[in-house]
């Protein structure tokens, strides 16, 4: 299953757009739950309240809290949500790439790009939310879903993990044979002692990498334009 939000002042833009999505799942057999808000206050109290969605769709112009404010907010509480605005202004396309946003939607353009943003949300979704790291001790088991790891740093002979709400594990293996281990196209190094989840990096700026929770790792010269090129192609294209 996989929970939507969608966020419109405008009732009746609100429907249209539940609309669109259910008629995408209906042709496209995907399962999932849409709850539809027609107050952004609303969103922000059900999340405080511990509700989960892994898909937000929103406007941007809204009364008390508008979208970008909203989206802030709701990254704190569940950093690992995509975020889709559709909006009429252009002008807040930069601002909405800054807050990493999954895509960016025109409203004159919903009916065609809609679908095709819905796809590599599911698709994304499904692919971090299926895969897991597993650490195998004589006195524990620990499976690691690969949309929590941060990044991974080596220490010595052992590497460390450390997840979105900053907590650490170690396991007693190399760097790269964790990276090995991983078998996943969405992680990367960085530089010889760090590897970081693409999907958690906000933005490349001055040769250092910065994740979500602020964290910042330098990233080697030789291996910039490599880390570019896949973050590019992992984000796709975003307007």
């Amino acid at each position: 299953m996989i929970y939507i939000a969608v966020c419109d002042d405008n009732e009746k833009l609100a429907k249209a757009l539940r609309n669109k999505i259910c008629q995408y799942v209906k042709e496209n057999y995907e399962p999932v739950d849409i709850t539809v808000y027609t107050q952004s206050t609303l969103l922000q109290y059900d999340i405080e309240d511990g509700k989960y969605f892994d898909l937000v769709l929103s406007d941007i112009e809204m009364p008390n809290i508008d979208g970008m404010n909203l989206v802030a907010y709701i990254k704190k509480h569940l950093p690992e949500v995509l975020i889709i605005f559709i909006t009429s202004h252009l002008k807040y396309a930069i601002d909405a790439f800054e807050l990493s946003i999954f895509r960016y939607i025109p409203k004159n353009t919903l009916s065609s790009r809609l679908p095709l943003a819905l796809r590599d949300a599911f698709n994304m979704i499904k692919m971090q939310s299926d895969k897991f790291y597993t650490i195998e001790m004589p006195s524990r088991v620990e499976k690691i879903p690969y949309n929590k790891i941060l990044y991974i740093q080596r220490e010595g002979k052992s590497s460390v993990i450390t997840l979105l709400d900053n907590s650490t594990t170690k396991v007693r293996k190399s760097l790269s044979q964790v990276f090995k281990e991983l078998k996943s196209e969405d992680f990367i190094y960085v530089d010889r002692g760090d590897i970081v989840n693409l999907a958690h990096i906000m933005r490349i700026k001055d040769s250092v990498v910065e994740l979500q929770n602020g964290v910042r790792l330098p990233a080697s010269q030789a291996k910039l334009d490599s880390i570019k090129s896949r973050l590019s192609e992992f984000w796709g294209e975003r307007i």
